[in-house]
Formats: C-alpha cells, sequence, structure tokens
C-alpha cells in the first residue's frame, strides 16, 4: 500500500513529484471554451446533429458543409422512379419530429425529401449549413489541436468554381455509407448511344420509358422498385440480374395487411389521415406498434433459428405463388442463402410486373454493351432505347478524399482493408477529435436506422460537452478499445445470417467477408450501448498550456448560480423515488 504525507500547512502531497498548478479562472460548468465544430453533410445525419448541438450546447460556432444545392443528403440526390422507403413511413422519422401526412405504408423519396426540408425549416437549421461545399481533404495540426478542411466551392449545377479551407476543433462525419456511386465495370458502358441511367443519378419520369425497350440491369432494392415503375410505360422491359433475392413479404406488416391484403403499398385515405392528425393517443399508438413490430424481427437473423427456417418458408411460398405465371423466374430468383443476409425489400409490385408480358427476367451476364444494345453471356444481343444501371454504391467506407491524422497515417490507408473503429463512431488513436455519424457497423438488420442516428449523436454531443467543459485539446480512442470492439465484431457475426455466403453491400459487396455495415446486435443493442458512454476508452490531451492537471477544469471554485443564478436550483431538479407498498408479513 502506498500512501502519501500530507504538508499540514497546506493540505499538499509531499516526497511527490510536484508539477506547476494555477487555478483557471472560470466556473466549474463553463470553461469559457468557444468550440468550432464541424459537420459533414446534411442529410439525416446532419440535420440532427445540427438540432441537438444548437439545443444542447452553448459557445459553438458549428457549421454543416454540404456538397450538393440543398439538403436531403440521399434522399436529394436520389429520385429514380418508384424510390421509396423500404421500411414503414412511420418508423422513418425523428423520434421527436413525427409525420403526422405521410401519404401512404411506405412513404416516396420525394415526401421524405419535403419532411426534412419543413425539419431544416422548423429548426432554422440554414444559419448553419453551407451548400455547395465538397469536401476534397482533411488533415490534423497536432500544435493547434484542429482539423484544416479543404473545400470545392461549387455552383448550383455542381461544377467547381473555388476553393477554401475551414479549420474546425472537433470533426462529425456525417456523409453516409451510401453516396458514392460508379458506373458498373461493364465492357463498352459509354459505347451506348441511347439513354444511359444510374439509379443515383436519374433525371427523367417513369413516363420517359414509354413505348421505349428498357433494360435495368441489376437486382437490388433499386433495381426492384425501378422494374414496376417503368414496367406499365415501357414497350419492352429486360431485368438483366445475375444473382438472387429474398423479395420480402412486407416489414411491419400487420398493420398493412389490414388495409391491404395482398401486400401492396397502401395509400392512406383521408379518414385515416385525419385520425393521425386529431387523435394523439391513437396515432402514438399506431406508430409504436410501427417500430415494435419492425425490432421484433431481430430474431430471424440468427442463421438456423426457427424464425429463420419459418421466414425462408413463408418467403418461398409467397414468391412462388406471385411467379407462378413464369415458374422458370422462381428457380432463378429464389435464393438459396437465409433470408436477410442481403439487405431486404417489401418490393410492393415488383413480382407481380416480373410476370407481365412486356417484361423479361434474363438470368445472364453481360458480355458486353455496344452503341445499340447488350450482349449477353448467352451470346443473344438485344437492342435498347434505354439502359438502366441499377448496380449499387462503393459500399467500402473507404473515404475518396484524404483525412490525415497524426504522424501523417491517412484513413484511405488505414481503411485500405477493413474500415477498423470503435462504436462505429470514432476511428483510432491517429485520428483525433474525429468522429462519425453512420459510420461503418451502424446499419441494422432490422430496425429503424433514425433512432440509432439519433443515439449516436445524443453520444457525441456529450463528447462535445465533455470537451468544451473540460477544455480538452485533443480526444482520440485508445487503440485497445479499438481493437475490443473489432474483435466482438468479428465474434458476433457468424452465428447470424449476415455471416452466410452471399454477396452484399453488408459485407462491401463481397461473398464472403468481414460485415463492414452493421451493428453487431440489434437495434435496441445499440440505442442501449450508446446511452452509457465509456469515457476510460479515450485519451485526452488538455488544451491548458500552463499545467497539466487533469482536473484544472474544476475552475476556480464557483458555479455560474453562484456568480448569477438559483443559488438552490438543486431543488428544481430533484428525483423522488418511489415508496414502496407496505406488504403485510
Amino acid at each position: 500500500m502506498v500512501s502519501l504525507n500530507i504538508d499540514p500547512s497546506t493540505g499538499r502531497p509531499i516526497n511527490v513529484e510536484a508539477k506547476p498548478f494555477k487555478l483557471e479562472d472560470h466556473p466549474v460548468d463553463d470553461s469559457g471554451r468557444r468550440l468550432k465544430v464541424a459537420v459533414i453533410g446534411a442529410g439525416f445525419a446532419g440535420i440532427i446533429a445540427g438540432i441537438r448541438i444548437d439545443q444542447r450546447l452553448r459557445n459553438v460556432d458549428l457549421d454543416i458543409y454540404e456538397k450538393n444545392n440543398g439538403i436531403g443528403g440521399t434522399w436529394l440526390e436520389n429520385d429514380y422512379p418508384g424510390l421509396a422507403c423500404d421500411i414503414p413511413a412511420h418508423a422513418y422519422h425523428l423520434t421527436f419530429e413525427p409525420n403526422l401526412s405521410w401519404s401512404a405504408f411506405y412513404a416516396t423519396g420525394r415526401e421524405i425529401l419535403s419532411y426534412l426540408t419543413r425539419v431544416v425549416d422548423k429548426y432554422q437549421l440554414m444559419r448553419f449549413i453551407r451548400l455547395r461545399h465538397l469536401l476534397t481533404g482533411a488533415e490534423w495540426n497536432e500544435e493547434k489541436g484542429q482539423w484544416t478542411l479543404s473545400f470545392d466551392l461549387l455552383d448550383e449545377a455542381g461544377s467547381k468554381v473555388g476553393e477554401t479551407t475551414k479549420v474546425a476543433d472537433v470533426v462529425l462525419q456525417g456523409m453516409g455509407g451510401l453516396n458514392r456511386w460508379n458506373w458498373p465495370d461493364i465492357e463498352g458502358i459509354h459505347d451506348f448511344k441511347g439513354r444511359l441511367l444510374h439509379s443515383a443519378k436519374y433525371d427523367e419520369a417513369p413516363e420517359g420509358a414509354k413505348g421505349k425497350r428498357v433494360a435495368v440491369i441489376g437486382s437490388g432494392s433499386s433495381a426492384i422498385q425501378i422494374v414496376p415503375a417503368l414496367q406499365p410505360f415501357a414497350k419492352q422491359l429486360d431485368q438483366y440480374v445475375r444473382g438472387s433475392a429474398w423479395v420480402a413479404a412486407p416489414f411491419a406488416s400487420s398493420e398493412l395487411l389490414k388495409r391491404s391484403p395482398n401486400g401492396t403499398n397502401h395509400k392512406f385515405t383521408d379518414e385515416e389521415l385525419a385520425r393521425f392528425r386529431d387523435d394523439t393517443e391513437f396515432y402514438n399508438e399506431f406508430r409504436h406498434a410501427q417500430e415494435a413490430e419492425l425490432n421484433c424481427l431481430h430474431h430471424l437473423t440468427f442463421h438456423g433459428s426457427a424464425g429463420q427456417v419459418a421466414a425462408v418458408a413463408e418467403f418461398k411460398e409467397a414468391m412462388s405463388a406471385k411467379l407462378a405465371k413464369k415458374p422458370e423466374i422462381a428457380e432463378r430468383l429464389i435464393p438459396t442463402f437465409p433470408v436477410a443476409c442481403r439487405r431486404l425489400t417489401p418490393g410492393p409490385g415488383y413480382l407481380e410486373a416480373l410476370v407481365e408480358d412486356n417484361v423479361d427476367f434474363r438470368p445472364v451476364d453481360i458480355k458486353r454493351v455496344t452503341a445499340t444494345g447488350i450482349e449477353g453471356s448467352d451470346g443473344e444481343h438485344r437492342e435498347y432505347d434505354s439502359i438502366v444501371c441499377a448496380t449499387g454504391f462503393d459500399s467500402t467506407y473507404r473515404p475518396r478524399v484524404p483525412i490525415i491524422g497524426r504522424n501523417g497515417k491517412n484513413v484511405q490507408d488505414v481503411w485500405s482493408d477493413i474500415p477498423t473503429n470503435y462504436l462505429s463512431m470514432a476511428i483510432g488513436p491517429e485520428f483525433p477529435n474525429y468522429f462519425m455519424i453512420n459510420g461503418p457497423n451502424s446499419a441494422t438488420g432490422a430496425g429503424s436506422l433514425v433512432i440509432i442516428l439519433e443515439r449516436e449523436v445524443d453520444y457525441l454531443v456529450e463528447a462535445l460537452a465533455k470537451i468544451q467543459r473540460e477544455n480538452i485539446k485533443a480526444m482520440a480512442v485508445k487503440q485497445g478499445a479499438v481493437d475490443d470492439f473489432m474483435s466482438y465484431v468479428a465474434n458476433y457475426f457468424p452465428a447470424t445470417v449476415f455471416g452466410q455466403p452471399c454477396r452484399s453491400w453488408y459485407k462491401a459487396g463481397k461473398l464472403i467477408g468481414p460485415v463492414v455495415a452493421l451493428w453487431p446486435g440489434s437495434c435496441l443493442h445499440a440505442v442501449k450501448t450508446f446511452k452509457h458512454p465509456r469515457w476510460e476508452d479515450y485519451e485526452y490531451v488538455s488544451a491548458n498550456k500552463e499545467h497539466e492537471n487533469r482536473l484544472g477544469w474544476l475552475g476556480n471554485g464557483w458555479t455560474e448560480e453562484d456568480v448569477d443564478g438559483d443559488t438552490a436550483f438543486y431543488l428544481k431538479e430533484v428525483n423522488y423515488p418511489p415508496v414502496p407498498l407496505k406488504v403485510e408479513v
């Protein structure tokens, strides 16, 4: 046991190496630190961050940088025919800002964008948002404890018109994992002389396919929404599919199936919308039921579980029934891998569209694209007026721009293979004061992503408050904490359907590989994990150059209330415990 000798005249320890110390002249609850915070992206993540930072923190210079000419992120950039949320709309809005007027069970992309626009207007976030700022790089300055951010300035058409640099004490990256698209690597793709479209850059209405021969390449969520949207207009529509896909029964489907027994999207009637608006108790119960049912799907994600076996049988039967007119499609489309190994989509109308006379399902590889059409691996060449590439996004999480931390470390190099992270929100000890919202291992295989984004923001706002309150220059996660979390991730997924062989963006587009996109647990598991931050998993550098006392932020022994406020404020914060009922013994 180590004992300290105390100087009776000063109360200070003696025979202990002393460090120079001077009381900081500020109350304990206000270090006087003004914090520059940069948020990258003005989609769901950036909007939530803007609201909560403005609400909960003082003395913050907040800038939300957005590359586009408007807010909304993926819901602004994507506008392909049939675009809709793939979970019930009433489980896809902010918990504190419910939307009483969703027009349908599955909301369209434009409707979601309108909702986000209303939220931004209500909370006056445009005072923080800097549009047409495309991040081109970030570099940490160890001496100053700041990030230097480089941007290309764009015009409304997206063309570069200048450059600028900004500094920030803390960066919150909220760019999302599915916003970087490329044309598919197919020979001759740009030799095509007709209309070449990508699901992430679609600039015409579905009526644009009227009377035309159209090819859709892909079998993911986008293709499953595009095919039924174009089918009624196209003269001929061919879908080129390499793999297979489960087309799910509708998520949180009880309320939908009451209104639409065949599972097609239900548009709410005027009477239903009026009741949502006027009957708060009814609306809250309806909304609660949607999220509760959605979260209950977590048990299906375990390979070989009773729920998983039942889901495979149910989905197979339902898909076979809807494809009965063309049973050969069912033979190729119905997977051998488990339900939910790839991202599920309810796909209202998709299977029904495949069996229409003007649709051909083409389960062949594409050999090449020509000036007039597509040649398949079976040697058949078909001519088209339009080709739609629904071929997904870069899902590796490796940033396209350099993010340079301590010792010249670049996230592009660190994440060249696996995007290692801590609780989805921190990268490693070389990247202090750099946090992520919706980073790797943030998505959920069952449940709503929005609540996870909200809870990540809550966690990060607490981190900002800690940095500001304790006057921290640099806060960086320990490598051991990163290693422990990645070990947890690696050991969690093999027992789930996500670890089974199937090509998915959950695994960065690989057939077999580590799961880089999903949280290792249920949606509720993430919510509870983020509630109690382990600040001991971080290392800190004080911003006070005069001393290294970790408790220097205690200030001068005063609080703000001592100086100018309610000196009995704690009486307004009393937490009254319930009194147990007396039990007769």
